[in-house]
């Protein structure tokens, strides 16, 4: 894939300055956090290393990441990495693809509390999935999936859902056997619409009266329960709190089509066509009208503002596994399934980890090879008179 010829860096350096100046009061250390990082990524401002092509000899100084979570650029490396560790967690059968939407009229309250939503949207998903999944009159069996936290929609306006995929079937009560299925959309869509809405209803009411939930600005007056009440009510009346869809996909096009929801971020630097004179163009895609690809043009400064809507919180975890893939219970139950599924043990040496770690050296520009690492270079490094003799003599 070509450069694109426009990143969200080059709005943040352009841009930046006037739009904190001007929306400081609203802005929290890690929103500057994040411009920063994103501002100076791939800059001498972060230091760099001198590298060498094992096989011509090219000498080049390239320039150290961000490693933000919120930076497109950081994002290919740690995604090819954690792809391949994934590969041997993929079991003999179909996938499903289950997201779970918030309704746009809880956005204020989940920006202003954004840890306690998110995080009961992911715990009242995955809640939901095991109860249906264990009830004998839909599957009656122990499921494991992954949940992953998407916060935008393709205008890049806030839109909190859960991407869920599941191995379709799960282990029986007493672990003896693989239980396919009934159903092949996998689980029945209203009921999970239906029980997550229960689920995540309780767990907001449980966070109001506990007193977690802040009211900033606007919503000062939601504070009261008497107005609480009737605007959650509201929120969720018409379009629910749930939007389950499903998708199979063979174990094959797991790692072709999932690498898009694990490590995205709220727009992507390919995504963006146009950056001029204060206004920035990008394409999105039109869900309402059949995915049809758009052109939107906003200002610099709405952009950012819309960029920095999906900024977590510090120490969110927004990748999560759950059943019988969760962390403590992963290491036996999961060669258990492969066990009742007749699959051979996972080699140690996969098609997924070469292709990502060819993805992961970088390659000489002139032949090809890998460039190898020769030494490393502080930023005041960078800037003397050594380092640029080097970067002379190595072009």
């Amino acid at each position: 894939m070509n450069a694109p010829p426009f990143e969200v860096a080059d709005i943040v350096r352009a841009a930046g300055r006037s739009f904190i100046e001007k929306n400081r009061s609203r802005l929290t250390w890690q929103h500057l956090r994040v411009l920063r990082a994103i501002e100076r990524c791939r800059t001498a401002a972060l230091g760099g290393h001198l590298d060498q092509c094992a096989r011509c000899g090219q000498q080049t100084i390239s320039y150290n990441s961000c490693r933000n979570r919120h930076c497109g650029k950081c994002q290919t490396n740690a995604r090819d990495q954690w792809l391949a560790a994934r590969e041997k967690d993929l079991l003999a059968v179909p996938y499903v693809h289950v997201v779970f939407t918030l309704p746009h009229q809880l956005s204020p309250l989940a920006l202003a509390n954004k840890r306690i939503l998110y995080d009961l949207l992911l715990r009242a998903s995955a809640a939901t999935l095991l109860e249906i999944a264990a009830d004998p009159k839909h599957l009656g069996a122990e499921i494991g999936f992954m949940s992953v936290l998407h916060t935008w929609g393709q205008n890049v306006l806030h839109h909190p859902h859960a991407h869920i995929v599941i191995p379709a079937g799960g282990l029986s009560p007493d672990h003896q056997h693989w239980v396919p299925p009934r159903y092949a959309f996998f689980l029945p869509v209203k009921v999970l619409s239906r029980v997550f809405r229960g689920k995540f209803t309780a767990g907001l009411k449980r966070a109001f009266r506990k007193r977690q939930l802040t009211f900033p600005g606007s919503l000062q007056p939601l504070a009261q329960e008497s107005a609480f009440a009737p605007f959650f009510v509201r929120s969720s009346a018409k379009t629910g709190l749930c939007t389950p869809s499903r998708r199979s996909a063979a174990r094959s096009t797991f790692f072709i089509t999932w690498p898009g929801y694990t490590h995205r971020v709220a727009i992507s630097n390919h995504r963006l066509v146009h950056f001029a004179d204060g206004r920035v163009t990008f394409r999105w895609k039109d869900y309402a009208h059949r995915s049809k690809q758009k052109l939107m043009t906003v200002t610099a400064e709405e952009f950012l503002r819309r960029f920095l809507l999906h900024v977590l919180p510090q120490g969110f975890v927004r990748i999560r596994f759950f059943g019988y893939l969760a962390n403590r219970r992963r290491k036996t139950l999961l060669p258990l399934c492969r066990q009742l599924l007749r699959m051979a043990p996972p080699h140690s040496s996969n098609s997924i980890q070469p292709k990502a770690c060819s993805r992961a050296v970088w390659q000489c520009p002139h032949c090809g090879g890998p460039m190898l690492l020769m030494q490393r270079f502080t930023t005041t490094e960078l800037q003397s008179q050594s380092a640029q003799k080097i970067y002379i003599d190595s072009s």
